[in-house]
């Protein structure tokens, strides 16, 4: 026998934690009998407890779990049904699936209130300089007439007909040991488990304990914040009685620019220059994102090829917490070509002789037959389908370009 975590649910059957399958049976049926629903009318939350524990000690898995662990060893072992919840709840005082187990218990040991999740759109200026804002909400507050009580002093009272669960639970027997548990939402109190008399309610709150407050943040975006990083304002979420008010948490999402794009720490921008240019050096100037102009510089002799990448050491994005340190910025550098026939043919042998030498023409062997290279118009499919269009007879209103036409030119 392992040693016993836990004797509630024995003490509820009235064995001891040693008791035998038969015992517990026995137990089970006498009790049963007794306080069973249709005998015992007002002895459903009695019956409840005996039917949970014979439940748990006829399992021998649970029963294990129970005698090594006790309650917890139950929470965490058992994968929960609202039934279950609410039994667990009467037997244990606390429910057992509330928000993935204990999430919605403060550490003092109040239950929590949900967080309350906002977007805050923020440009990639402001996260590179940083940013103080403020950020208006409505929420939910105490109501201070009533001090959150909903009327009067004394005049709520728990429901009688849910004893202030907010539902009705129903237990149908359907084999000893098998129960069938339904609950619905108390149509005496709305499923708040208190009611009110008209007469007594709060005439600010209207008897809802709380009213809507607009709540004024001053929200701060650190420099090298990211997106998808979160600003909590910790308690400042909806108030209820009796409980601890979650956080306003807020979610950057950040807005694409026009220039830069991020990549963690580093930034990345794309760059046109002419074929001079890349061929000859360079400068120019683009503005950062805290306003600075940025002068680049490229000596002459160096040659930018399309599509290369060059960077600056220190002028990407500041880290978060430590702005003093950034990241690079990566320049990806887009090269102009000039347009056809933009020289005359005597400048051109000029250029030329000044370029790096064509490679030698290999000496050709053999039958050859020269072709012209023409431009691709990648809008209008290859030139091979335009000359296939030749085929069809342009007459034909019935004709297609999948039609015969085109089976003829493959042919």
């Amino acid at each position: 026998m392992a040693n016993v975590a836990d004797t509630k649910l024995y003490d509820i059957l009235g064995v001891p934690p040693g008791a035998t399958d038969n015992e517990l049976k026995k137990a089970y049926r006498k009790l049963a009998k007794e306080y069973h629903p249709d005998k015992n009318p007002n002895a459903g939350d009695k019956f409840k407890e005996i039917s949970f524990a014979y439940e748990v000690l006829s399992n021998p898995e649970k029963r294990e779990l129970y005698d090594r662990y006790g309650e917890q060893g139950l929470r965490e072992g058992s994968s929960g049904s609202s039934g279950m919840d609410d039994i667990f709840s009467h037997i244990f005082g606390g429910g057992l699936f509330s928000f993935m187990g204990s999430q919605n218990r403060s550490r003092n040991g109040r239950r929590r209130g949900e967080d309350m999740m906002h977007p805050l759109k923020v440009s990639l200026e402001d996260l590179y300089n940083g940013k103080t804002t403020k950020l208006q909400l409505s929420k939910n507050v105490l109501c201070s007439s009533c001090n959150g009580q909903g009327g009067k002093s004394g005049a709520v009272q728990k429901c009688s007909a849910c004893r202030g669960r907010g539902v009705r639970i129903m237990i149908r027997q359907l084999a000893p040991g098998m129960v069938q548990q339904m609950q619905s939402v108390c149509s005496d109190c709305n499923g708040e488990g208190e009611v009110i008399n008209e007469k007594d309610r709060c005439k600010k709150c209207e008897g809802k304990k709380v009213i809507k407050e607009v709540k004024i943040l001053e929200v701060h975006v650190d420099k090298g914040m990211k997106h998808g990083q979160r600003i909590t304002f910790t308690g400042e979420a909806d108030q209820a009685p009796g409980v601890e008010p979650g956080d306003i948490v807020l979610l950057l999402q950040e807005k694409e620019n026009e220039v830069f794009q991020r990549d963690g720490n580093d930034l990345h921008m794309t760059h046109k220059i002419g074929l001079v240019e890349a061929l000859c050096g360079f400068q120019f100037t683009f503005k950062h994102l805290d306003g600075r102009q940025i002068v680049v510089k490229y000596p002459p002799g160096k040659v930018i090829e399309p599509g290369c990448v060059r960077v600056v050491r220190g002028e990407g994005m500041p880290q978060y917490r430590n702005p003093f340190e950034k990241g690079d910025l990566y320049i990806k550098f887009d090269v102009q070509f000039p347009e056809n026939n933009w020289i005359s043919p005597d400048k051109l042998s000029e250029l030329e002789d000044l370029l790096p030498a064509r490679p030698e023409v290999p000496t050709i062997i053999g039958d050859t037959e020269e072709v012209d290279l023409q431009e691709f118009d990648t809008t209008r499919g290859s030139a091979g389908g335009q000359r296939r269009e030749a085929y069809n007879d342009s007459s034909d209103e019935e004709s297609t370009h999948h039609g015969p036409g085109v089976q003829c030119a493959h042919q």
